[in-house]
């Protein structure tokens, strides 16, 4: 099942934690006692066959010191995670090589159905109290987790009557730029009075223009949105209610919406001459890019229902993505205007409703069984609107789910646990008949579509283990699916022969991936480790291409494989060390002959990646943190696209006073000049040439009282 080498090389690596013997290093963080709510058998970190990493409200606090981009954040802690887009889309930026489904306290942010990869910017990461992260393919969440899960858990009531926090930052680029400013505020108060807690939270921030590395404005995605030269906001409400000391009800309210100024425009470089793309002054049309989210959730929980742990939620999600316009190829229709001079922009819509309901019992057999069953319903209707002429590009997309699940933790020995269950999908997908836009064919004119309802049938399973080794050494092993879709909205747009049926296009067809994992944990004395090797399959993928500067869906086999390591040294209780290395490589099948032949380029693959920092807490009062991410060079089997690879630096400083706490942080340390990762590896276009951002100073202060 595992490629021999691979895995000896994980083996090595995992060694030199052992004493004695050179050591990298990751952070230490306390998680015996943590249950990871986005597992749904309310498993322990450090206890799972499969790679779980907790973000820490602390960590999120050093991250935040240094900068507010959100992929920024999950790229410094998650090694497989690929570089940020510095832009408000996530497009590229993969997890384990394939798409996270993104959750805000376990409701659904990602758009599946059309891919609008804007689940990044749902929430304000003040909000949050922690990221649980599932790395490679999972069904428990159904619909999306090809490749991992990312659930932001937000605050929770802290104890007491009534507690209130308030913080300020200040970041630009270390020569100053009035242009490049920007601004952050966030409020909460919290508490609890007799059987209700409560607590509101909100967030507002402005960000300037970016700034390279020799001080020239980066381009604007005036397409794709920004954050440079934009505004959000959150809103977060939560209100519970204790029946007794084992059961509660609780309402979650989070609003959130990120829009630009509208006040840029592209300037594109030139590839052929290395000349990057920049920004201008300017009026762009129509509206600015804007992302608007609301997520809602009602959860019970009665933790000793007839001896078992009950769990329902009821949840809603409202996004609206809005992109940038222009006067594109694509947007072209003669019977409205004359060809070339038709303006216009898109939105993405989608409505989801659902509920999770799922009851375990721990203690069957004397302790040797547990069990977790439930079921999971959702309905998530999407479309993309061009609304400027009221046209329908994407048609009212209803995708229907109803997944029943089960799952078994099973202690076999002392040391031995095993781990397995199964889960049934039942998706239909409703798409009543619809003509594509008029540029979808050739000579231009558009198709009809015959409407359908596909439905689908999947029973994806998991199964692993975990053997305490030592007392201080473990192994685990695991195999999982993950179902996902394609990009069903680009599919159907993008249709251009006539007599096609929603019911028989195979590009319709669901993605399942095949997850395998083997690995090492080790914590002695000073060191601890995790370290594992893994493949991902799916025999119908869903890969982008670009082509003419326009991403496509092709749907063919993919296989990638990778090695992420974790590792660290408490050198005292004052200095640690940390370090992180990933490499995931890939494959599709571009030819159909049943073998993967291409290499993935940046669009689907992230980087291969060292990562080392070192904390230090000098008192109670002092703390600093030092962190390094190079980026290796890599090369694609399309000639247009090479990656010369890149090392960032980054430095934060805290310090406690009579009353708050200040922050310094430094983004980019050294004032590296380059080229984004997906600029290199992705884009072949000159208004998509940016650079990544320059030398940044964020000054910041909280206080709670």
């Amino acid at each position: 099942m595992f490629r021999r080498s691979r895995l000896c090389l994980s083996i090595s690596l995992a060694c030199l934690t052992l004493p004695g013997l050179p050591a990298f290093a990751q952070q230490a963080v306390a998680l015996d006692a943590v249950t990871i709510s986005a597992t749904r058998a309310r498993s322990e970190a450090g206890k799972t066959p499969q790679k779980i990493t907790v973000i820490s409200r602390e960590q999120i606090e050093q991250q935040l010191a240094i900068t507010s981009d959100h992929g920024q954040v999950l790229s410094n802690l998650i090694p497989s995670y690929s570089p940020s887009r510095q832009k408000m889309t996530s497009s590229g930026e993969t997890f384990r090589g394939r798409s996270a489904l993104v959750l805000i306290d376990g409701v659904p942010q990602s758009t599946p159905l059309r891919d609008s990869s804007r689940d990044g910017y749902t929430i304000d990461l003040s909000m949050v109290e922690r990221i649980e992260v599932i790395h490679g393919a999972s069904a428990e969440h159904g619909l999306g987790a090809t490749g991992g899960i990312i659930n932001y858990v937000t605050r929770r009531p802290a104890g007491g009557t009534f507690k209130q926090h308030a913080g300020i930052s200040l970041n630009g680029p270390t020569d100053y730029e009035s242009e490049g400013l920007g601004y952050k505020l966030d409020y909460r108060f919290e508490g609890n009075q007799g059987n209700w807690d409560y607590l509101a939270a909100l967030g507002w921030q402005t960000r300037g223009m970016f700034y390279d590395a020799d001080g020239e404005l980066i381009g604007v995605d005036d397409t794709q949105g920004d954050i440079m030269d934009s505004t959000s906001n959150d809103l977060l409400l939560k209100l519970g209610y204790w029946f007794n000391d084992d059961q509660n009800l609780e309402l979650m309210i989070n609003r959130f919406e990120i829009e630009g100024e509208h006040e840029y425009v592209n300037v594109p470089g030139d590839r052929a001459n290395g000349t990057p793309a920049t920004s201008r002054k300017g009026e762009p049309l129509g509206k600015a890019p804007q992302n608007e989210v609301l997520a809602t959730s009602l959860s019970y929980k009665h933790h000793d229902f007839s001896g078992n742990h009950l769990t329902a939620q009821l949840y809603s999600q409202r996004f609206r993505g809005r992109f940038g316009g222009g006067s594109h190829a694509s947007f072209q229709d003669t019977s409205i205007a004359p060809a070339g001079t038709l303006f216009d922009q898109s939105q993405n819509e989608s409505d989801k409703y659902g509920g999770k309901f799922s009851i375990s019992r721990e203690d069957m057999f004397d302790g040797l069984l547990g069990l977790t069953g439930g079921f999971d319903l959702l309905q998530d209707t999407t479309s993309q609107m061009l609304i400027e002429t009221g046209r329908e590009w994407v048609p009212e997309t209803r995708f229907r789910n109803f997944a029943p699940f089960l799952q078994a933790d099973i202690q076999a020995t002392e040391r031995l646990s095993l781990h397995t269950g199964v889960r049934h999908e039942f998706a239909r997908l409703d798409v009543d008949g619809f003509r594509t836009i008029a540029s979808t064919t050739t000579p231009p004119g558009g198709v009809s579509v015959e409407g359908g309802s596909p439905t689908f049938e999947e029973t994806l399973f998991n199964a692993g283990l975990v053997f305490q080794a030592t007392d201080w050494a473990q192994v685990f092993a695991n195999y999982s699916e993950g179902f996902g879709m394609p990009d069903v909205g680009r599919v159907l747009r993008g249709i251009g022969q006539p007599d096609q049926s929603v019911d028989s296009f195979l590009d319709l067809q669901p993605i399942v991936t095949d997850n395998r994992e083997i690995g090492l944990r080790f914590n002695h004395g000073p060191f601890d480790a995790e370290i594992s090797y893994f493949e991902s399959d799916a025999e119908l993928g869903s890969r982008l291409q670009n082509v003419g500067g326009i991403f496509q869906v092709r749907r063919e086999r993919t296989e990638i494989n990778g090695i992420e390591a974790t590792t660290g040294w408490q050198i005292n209780p004052v200095h640690r060390l940390q370090a992180t290395y990933a490499q995931v490589d890939g494959q599709s099948d571009t030819d159909d002959d049943g073998k993967v032949d291409t290499d993935l380029d940046g669009a689907n693959i992230s980087p291969d990646r060292y990562g080392l920092s070192w904390q230090a807490n000098w008192s109670d009062k002092l703390n600093t943190r030092v962190q390094a991410n190079h980026y290796a060079s890599r090369s694609f089997d399309n000639p247009d696209l090479e990656f010369d690879g890149y090392s960032l630096f980054d430095a934060s400083l805290g310090y406690s006073l009579p009353v708050g706490e200040a922050s310094v942080g430094i983004e980019n340390l050294l004032n590296k000049d380059y080229l984004s990762y997906y600029a290199q590896a992705a884009s072949v276009r000159d208004d998509q040439m940016f650079k990544g951002r320059g030398r940044t100073l964020t000054l910041g202060y909280r206080v709670s009282f």
